[in-house]
């Protein structure tokens, strides 16, 4: 067989090979659609209040390079357990403090879990170097949910989005927040590339009846997780060659621990008193997707309408993507939702950095605004990245969930309801400043003039692109 017939062989199997994945990795999503078990009939909205003083209490943690060093300080102050999920990290200086800061625990006798989503990080270079680090070390175990394979490709849309940590099943962190140098700014910092999101601190104040707290349920969903037989092991067994990549790693992150703290220690042993940082809540509850393949049944999307539902006063959302497909507006009965009040900030044109996301909520922005929301803009220079609900100035939802049908269908995701009205008012404060530096919509869906907050301007080339995929992702909106 001459080398153009193998040629010609060659293409045709990349034919097949495209029409199977665009089949069953991406059509399939368009087609199938999830069960319904009647969950909200075993889940009642009321389930998220509570009466007097509950044992949860939380803390919001909104500044970037604050919410660096209380990850630095939980992993630090932890004595007997870590237990972590993060959807993806980036190469940076605040990756190599975390990572070396959890390996330096794991050195002490703390039991470390560890598991990250599997698109692609075990096939990342300095990464990987961190996987056979953590593989060799006997107080780490790391896993990775859903693995890509070339094989599967409707696991390929099947990612954990999860963002949090436990220490010691006594303290916890969930948010938004990836790991990397982006997430990790300061407030004020006007940096472009700079992503702000938020994470709450929680602090379990009984630990005698520890499964009452939201902890225990963050701890039974991580082990949840932890232990489906979607999440995987990256290796049973190192090289010689990879132990030894290891070991350079390690030896390199231990020694850029040292030097971070010769020249800034204001990041390390810090002494922070939660009881005295946190406000006090009437109950906190734990809400996340089921762990399923293709759509999902969506528990976390039923969890929120139905509270809105529930709302008689004001709602307030802010998402960095605002994404309203079909399949999710069949669950806003506009009859069932009478508040008056509801105000819904987003990024702009000029500051979102997803163009797929930017192009979806493009093609939806009229029909939002004509919901009679209040839909705000946000006008950078840099991008929110924050997801978060109030209803009624009572209850706050946090967590990784985005207002987008990949949220929705498509992934692990975990959001903490606070029923308390001083989170819910330090929350909102919070928000107003992102608001404050946004733009209203007017109902001919141009901007309402404000004289303190200048328009941003899009540059041509992002316009194009932007226009090009809205027409594009009109067709794949159920996996944005």
């Amino acid at each position: 067989m001459d080398l153009k017939m193998i040629w010609v062989y060659v293409n045709y199997a990349l034919i097949i090979y495209l029409i199977y994945v665009l089949v069953s990795g991406v059509l399939i999503f368009g087609i199938q659609k999830p069960k319904d078990s009647n969950y909200l009939s075993t889940h009642p909205a009321d389930r998220f209040y509570g009466e007097g003083i509950g044992q949860d209490r939380v803390a919001l943690v909104e500044d970037g390079y604050y919410s660096g060093l209380v990850r630095v300080n939980l992993i630090e102050k932890a004595e007997e357990t870590l237990d972590i999920s993060y959807y993806t990290i980036h190469d940076g200086v605040s990756t190599d403090i975390f990572l070396g800061s959890i390996l330096e625990a794991a050195d002490r006798g703390v039991k470390v879990r560890f598991i990250l989503d599997g698109m692609f990080h075990n096939l990342k270079g300095n990464l990987k170097h961190v996987i056979y680090a953590f593989t060799d070390h006997p107080n780490i175990e790391l896993k990775f949910y859903e693995p890509f394979t070339l094989l599967k490709p409707w696991t390929w849309n099947n990612r954990l989005h999860d963002k949090f940590i436990i220490a010691d099943s006594k303290l916890a962190l969930i948010g938004g927040r990836n790991i990397g140098d982006r997430y990790f700014v300061p407030q004020n910092d006007l940096n472009r590339d700079a992503v702000y999101d938020r994470d709450v601190l929680i602090l379990n104040t009984d630990e005698v009846n520890y499964n009452s707290s939201v902890i225990f349920q963050l701890e039974d969903y991580f082990n949840l997780v932890w232990e489906h037989e979607f999440s995987k092991y990256p290796a049973k067994k190192l090289t010689k060659r990879q132990r030894e990549k290891g070991n350079i790693k390690a030896q390199y992150l231990t020694d850029k621990l040292e030097s971070m703290r010769k020249t800034n220690p204001e990041i390390f042993n810090n002494s922070y008193d939660w009881m005295d940082l946190s406000l006090p809540t009437k109950k906190v509850t734990l809400i996340h997707n089921p762990i399923e393949r293709l759509n999902k049944e969506p528990w976390c999307w039923y969890e929120l309408v139905s509270l809105a539902e529930k709302s008689q006063e004001s709602i307030l959302i802010q998402s960095p993507y605002i994404i309203p497909t079909n399949s999710m507006v069949k669950y806003l009965k506009n009859k069932d939702i009478t508040v008056e009040n509801i105000d819904i900030l987003t990024n702009s044109l000029a500051a979102s950095p997803n163009p797929f996301a930017i192009a979806g909520y493009m093609n939806h922005r009229k029909d939002i605004v004509d919901s009679n929301a209040n839909v705000y803009e946000f006008q950078g220079p840099c991008s929110i990245h924050a997801k978060s609900y109030i209803f009624d100035n009572r209850i706050s939802a946090v967590g990784s969930f985005n207002f987008d049908s990949r949220s929705v269908y498509l992934s692990t995701e975990t959001m903490i309801v606070i029923d308390s009205e001083q989170f819910a008012e330090h929350l909102e404060e919070e928000i107003q400043k992102y608001i404050g530096q946004s733009l209203k919509i007017g109902k001919d869906y141009n901007y309402i003039f404000n004289p303190f907050v200048e328009e941003q301007k899009v540059s041509i080339p992002k316009k194009i692109i932007v226009s090009i995929l809205s027409i594009i992702v009109y067709f794949f909106e159920f996996m944005l």
